[in-house]
C-alpha cells in the first residue's frame, strides 16, 4: 500500500511516517501548505513526491490511501476529501470535533466505499490488548477504573493544542486516550461529570479532572493535562483483583514494557518485548483495507469516544453531570 500523509505534523514525521517506511508499506507523497517544509521532509525520508497543497496530494493517482495528521478542528473536512478522492483513511485521533461531526464523517466515508480507521496507536500495543484480556477473563468484575495522561507544553504559545479554533486543549489532545482506556474495560457510561481549568487563557482546558458514571455503581476517573510532568498511566479494578499500567499511551518504541497485576491471590509482573505499535497500527489498517472489513477503531468507536468527550466538555461549561 502506498501511503500520502497531509501536513508535516510532529507526529506523522516523529513516528508514524516511519512506521510506514518499517513495515511492508511505503510513503509515496508528502503534503503541507508550506512546500519547502513537504520538501524538507520528503527529502530526509527518501519520499519520491511532495506538495505544496493538499488537494494536489489527493490528485496523486498513485496513492492508495491518506493519513490525515492536520489539527483536530481540520480532521472532517480532509478525511471527506480524502474518501472524495477515493482513497482509504488512517486518520489522527480523534477524528472529529464533536460526536455529530464523527457520525457525519462516518457516513460520508461509508457511502463512497472508504475504509476509515482512528489513529488510537495504543489499542494495537500487545499489552493493551493483554489487559483488556485479563480484564474480561481475570477480574470477577471491574468495578472501578482511573486513567490519566497529562504532560508539561512549554515553548510556543501559538501550539494548535491551545487553539480554541482549532478544537485543542488537553481533552482532545491527550485526555481521549483516558476517556478510550475506561471505555474498554467498563463501557459505555450514563452520566458524566468533569471540572476544567484554563492556566494559559487560551480558551481550552489545559487541565481536566473528570468522573464517568454507570446505572451500576462502578465508575471511571478521568484526568488529562498539559501543564505538569508527563504522566500516562491506567489502574482497573474489581472485586477480586487489580490491573496496573504505566507508559500506557504514548509508550516508548525501544524498551520493554511491564503489566503488573494482582488476581485472585496471584501477583505478576508480565514483560512486553519491544514492539512499534504504530507499525502495527499501520499493518492492521491496510490489513482491513485488503480483507475489506472493519478496523477495531473504526468510525463507531470515534463516535462513541466522541460522546463522552462531548458529555466531559458539556459538563465543565455547565458545572453538573451530563446525561448519555
Amino acid at each position: 500500500m502506498e501511503f500520502g500523509i497531509l501536513s508535516t505534523a510532529g507526529i506523522a514525521r516523529k513516528s508514524v511516517l516511519p512506521a510506514i517506511r518499517a513495515s511492508e508499506h511505503d510513503v509515496g507523497a508528502i503534503a503541507s501548505r508550506d512546500g519547502d517544509r513537504a520538501r524538507a521532509l520528503a527529502d530526509e525520508f527518501d519520499v519520491p513526491r511532495s506538495y505544496d497543497s493538499y488537494d494536489d496530494l489527493l490528485g496523486d493517482s498513485q496513492l492508495d490511501a491518506v493519513y490525515v495528521p492536520v489539527p483536530n478542528a481540520l480532521h472532517a473536512e480532509w478525511t471527506k476529501r480524502a474518501a472524495d478522492a477515493g482513497v482509504d483513511i488512517l486518520c489522527e485521533k480523534p477524528l472529529a470535533v464533536d460526536a455529530d461531526e464523527a457520525r457525519d464523517v462516518a457516513a460520508y466515508c461509508e457511502e463512497r466505499d472508504a475504509t476509515l480507521m482512528e489513529a488510537f496507536m495504543y489499542r494495537y500495543h500487545p499489552r493493551t490488548e493483554r489487559a483488556i484480556e485479563l480484564a474480561r477473563e481475570g477480574l470477577d468484575d471491574v468495578r472501578s477504573v482511573s486513567a490519566s495522561f497529562k504532560f508539561a507544553l512549554y515553548g510556543d504559545p501559538e501550539n494548535v493544542r491551545l487553539d480554541e479554533a482549532l478544537a485543542g486543549g488537553s481533552l482532545m489532545d491527550v485526555g481521549c486516550y483516558a476517556v478510550s482506556a475506561a471505555r474498554q474495560f467498563l463501557g459505555e457510561p450514563d452520566r458524566a461529570y468533569a471540572h476544567t481549568h484554563d492556566s494559559r487563557n487560551a480558551g481550552v482546558d489545559t487541565e481536566l479532572a473528570g468522573i464517568l458514571e454507570y446505572d451500576d455503581g462502578s465508575s471511571a476517573r478521568i484526568a488529562s493535562g498539559l501543564d505538569t510532568p508527563k504522566v500516562q498511566r491506567y489502574r482497573v479494578e474489581g472485586p477480586n483483583g487489580w490491573i496496573e499500567v504505566e507508559d500506557a499511551f504514548d509508550a516508548p518504541l525501544e524498551e520493554p514494557l511491564e503489566l503488573e497485576y494482582r488476581i485472585g491471590g496471584r501477583h505478576a509482573v508480565e514483560t512486553f518485548d519491544p514492539v512499534d505499535h504504530y507499525r502495527l497500527e499501520v499493518e492492521h489498517f491496510a490489513r482491513c483495507v485488503e480483507e475489506g472489513v472493519r478496523p477495531r477503531t473504526d468510525a463507531e468507536e470515534a463516535i462513541a469516544n466522541m460522546r463522552v468527550i462531548d458529555a466531559l466538555s458539556e459538563s465543565a461549561e455547565r458545572g453538573e453531570p451530563t446525561e448519555l
